[in-house]
């Protein structure tokens, strides 16, 4: 996939509100639902149904189950950091990925993030350390 068109999918999805389980351009979406819906609009349907999550990254229920969906779903990533590469984080000292986004370039990422909603961020020192997983959409 060429990851302009990756870059460009995701960034149409800037101020789309915080919504969690969502994933509507525009009317709100989370993490994942901003990964879900880039999917949508590169491939059209998605390649599963998504099972109800809880919002808080301490539920223990499906751990694991964002990056094993990674690497069902996505090619692994090797080398720097770039643009179009979907990347998985570990939040608050946890060993699984619970937060998502797509790299906007080798140092900005686009995310969804309770009460700012899809933003494109500077991939600081304290987020690099927390990336887990790094893919290409197919």
């Amino acid at each position: 996939m060429n990851t302009d068109t990756v870059v460009v999918a995701a960034r149409e999805w800037l101020g789309t509100p915080y919504r969690h389980r969502a994933s509507t351009q525009g009317a709100g979406c989370d993490c994942l639902g901003l990964i879900r819906g880039v999917w949508r609009n590169l491939y059209g349907d998605e390649p599963m149904a998504v099972p109800a999550y809880r919002a808080s990254p301490r539920d223990p229920e499906y751990a694991g189950a964002l990056r094993a969906a990674a690497e069902k779903f996505l090619l692994p990533a090797a080398g720097e950091l770039a643009a179009g590469q979907v990347v998985l984080f570990r939040l608050a000292g946890l060993r699984e990925s619970k937060h998502c986004g797509i790299m906007a370039s080798g140092d900005r990422f686009i995310h969804a993030q309770e009460k700012l909603g899809v933003v494109e961020a500077n991939l600081t020192e304290g987020w690099a350390r927390r990336v887990s997983g790094r893919f290409w959409f197919p």
